[in-house]
């Protein structure tokens, strides 16, 4: 099949099936980093292995680490990580692709290594915010050479140690930029405070997964006082750990029950989580489907959808996916809270609201969002600008809108590969218990 144009399938009726996801990004990749910098070996139970992981794996095996794919613990098909440590960091060469983890992620432990490390990535990764990091880092006396405004490529000169203390950022564009400095700053040889001074931080449940992620490890974070981290230097223990289905990558299953009046399962959904992901549940509630967690997973089972007025500022990785729900509802949506998708792997505003017109129907940019104005839509090509999730709401649009194509589906490699597999297999379940498994994606 010519992927590069997909011809995303339309539901025949409502979808009754399993989902079984991979491990959560955002989590696979703040475990990578701190098991990079503890003091042995690690394992990583069921990571997601994706384009944006293996970026970090990649990015922590240039400055000295090792990560190796062992037999997993959880079946047979399963892959778990093994990673061991550098007994010191060193210099090299970083592709960061287009991952903002691994671009903001990466250069505070750069500054680590004994020689220089070079960062660089897809041309898009150029156009990403970086200034705050770099700013930061220089305040700490690093020596950084970047692009004009604080921008890839850029050179960290790394001196073997970092002396640390307290450094004041804006984070405004994205919380990327705190969690970065907290997963190095355990081997700053005083510790670091990170104090955000500037608009609302988004995506806050990022920088929660991050201070719990170090305290797995047991760094000492102190997290009282607002927007302001102080973490304590000491050593980094050790993981072993089962990594969350990525709950966010769970939006367009689900979506697919709310838009076809389905019923979706996504199997083992954490009962407390730090991931964004879980403000879902509220979300497709008040958009009108029906939603239960138990012990196996959560179930959403569709009915009419309605529009909402909604602030997304802690979970904008769910926008796109709530716009094709908005398109596809029958009241209007405003979404609040988001400008700062401005600066994702695509202006992530601008391009929703030229897709959804480009099929037909109506939306607009707002200063801090958009709205969307449900009318009746037509197949057509649906432009992705390598986003992922872009992708993945073209596909969830598609189960309503015949002859809906989508350009360059693989994109979605870059968080869930095997997407298109996932997805055709959830729409083949064939009734109640029909499964899509996550486990050929890995």
């Amino acid at each position: 099949m010519e992927l590069s144009r997909w011809p995303a399938p339309t539901a025949p009726g409502p979808v009754d099936a399993v989902v079984s996801l991979p491990g959560s990004k955002s989590l696979t990749n703040r475990y990578l980093v701190v098991a990079a910098l503890a003091d042995r070996p690690s394992r990583l139970r069921s990571p997601l292995v994706s384009r944006d992981t293996r970026l970090m794996a990649g990015a922590l095996e240039a400055l000295g680490a090792r990560v190796r794919e062992v037999e997993g613990s959880t079946g047979a098909g399963s892959v778990d990580w093994v990673v061991e440590p550098a007994e010191r960091l060193r210099g090299g060469a970083v592709d960061v692709g287009l991952a903002g983890t691994v671009m903001r992620f990466v250069p505070p432990i750069a500054a680590l290594a004994d020689g220089d490390v070079r960062l660089d990535g897809d041309p898009r990764a150029r156009e990403r915010p970086m200034a705050p990091v770099v700013d930061a880092l220089r305040a700490l006396g690093v020596d950084v050479e970047d692009a004009p405004g604080g921008a890839l490529p850029m050179v960290v000169h790394g001196r073997g140690a970092v002396r640390g203390g307290a450094v004041t950022i804006d984070a405004g564009a994205s919380s990327q930029f705190v969690s970065g400095l907290l997963l190095a700053a355990p081997r700053y040889a005083e510790g670091l405070v990170v104090r955000h001074a500037g608009p609302p931080l988004p995506s806050q449940p990022h920088v929660a997964m991050t201070v719990e992620t170090l305290r797995d490890v047991g760094v000492d974070v102190d997290d009282s006082e607002p927007d302001t981290w102080a973490v304590r230097p000491g050593p980094v223990a050790a993981l072993d750990v089962q990594v969350e289905p990525d709950l966010s990558s769970a939006a367009p299953f689900l979506a697919a029950a709310a838009v076809t009046g389905g019923r979706v399962r996504v199997l083992g959904w954490p009962q407390h989580t730090t991931q964004a992901g879980d403000a879902l549940r509220d979300l497709l509630d008040e958009m009108g489907a029906e939603v239960s967690l138990d012990r196996e997973g959560l179930v959403v089972r569709g009915c009419e959808l309605f529009g909402v007025d909604v602030d997304l500022h802690e979970a904008g990785e769910l926008v796109p996916v709530v716009v094709a729900l908005a398109a596809l509802a029958s009241t209007p949506t405003r979404i609040r809270g988001v400008a700062h998708l401005r600066g994702h792997e695509t202006d992530r505003l601008a391009a929703l609201v030229r897709e959804v017109e480009r099929l037909g129907g109506r939306a607009e940019e707002t200063d801090d969002g958009l709205v969307v104005r449900p009318r009746p839509l037509h197949g057509d090509l649906v432009r992705t600008y390598a986003d992922h999730r872009i992708a993945q709401a073209a596909a969830v649009l598609g189960l309503r809108v015949p002859d809906l194509v989508v350009e360059d589906v693989e994109t979605t490699a870059k968080t869930l590969p095997g997407f298109v597999d996932l997805w055709t297999g959830m729409l083949d379940g064939g009734g109640p218990g029909g499964t899509a498994s996550g486990a050929a994606a890995r």
